[in-house]
């Protein structure tokens, strides 16, 4: 939660820094904002196996540099945590075990993107952007043997496109769909390989709290 919390007030610092009194736009400022996902994952199975659902939530924060152009670089941190049981596949049938299970992913995520300007609603921008992720996954449980537990980072890709809505000068909200592609985290042993999957990333729909221009 320090993670994401730092990243939330570096975001709004540096949108603070921003300038406030250029009497014109200047080539590139600085937004933050607060950001809440659910993501249906692509291993499907797998969390519904262990954590009862294959669909998570995510909270974090961020920053963007935009440019007067409508480019963009944005920087986020993101936290998802459910705890379930360790389970297996037999059969194409999943069992739990009853021994509590905790996982947790934290996403590192940088990407570049393209606002588009609309003459006739220039309070309505859509946009896109695609990028790469570190990507930290873990699961623990109390009493496990040496090795049980996974404690894992990779490197992945993303996608998204969305829509940014204006609210004021200095306030905006976005939603947009997002899609991660992780590899080499899942697949290589436990429920994952029982059920074919070694993809950890998925489809998510997001919304962000924007403070900036």
């Amino acid at each position: 939660m320090k993670t994401l919390v730092a990243f939330v007030v570096f975001g709004a610092a540096l949108a603070a820094a921003a300038p406030v009194a250029a009497q014109t736009a200047p080539p590139a400022y600085l937004r933050g904002f607060f950001v809440a996902s659910a993501e249906e994952f692509a291993a499907k199975t797998t969390f519904a196996a262990v954590l009862g659902s294959s669909v998570g939530t995510f909270v974090g924060g961020g920053a963007q540099v935009v440019f007067r152009d409508g480019a963009y670089v944005e920087i986020s941190g993101s936290r998802f945590q459910k705890t379930g049981q360790r389970a297996f596949i037999l059969n194409g049938q999943s069992f739990g075990l009853g021994i509590p299970l905790t996982a947790t992913l934290t996403p590192i995520e940088l990407s570049v993107g393209y606002r588009f300007k609309l003459k006739r609603h220039r309070t309505i921008i859509p946009y896109v952007a695609g990028g790469v992720g570190q990507y930290h996954y873990q699961e623990t449980s109390s009493g496990s043997d040496p090795g049980e537990d996974l404690d894992a980072t990779h490197s992945g890709f993303l996608a998204n496109t969305g829509v940014e809505f204006r609210l004021h000068k200095w306030v905006g909200v976005s939603v947009d769909a997002q899609y991660t592609h992780i590899p080499g985290i899942f697949g290589t042993g436990g429920v994952s390989k029982d059920a074919g999957e070694s993809d950890l990333g998925g489809y998510a729909g997001r919304f962000k709290i924007i403070v900036g221009r």
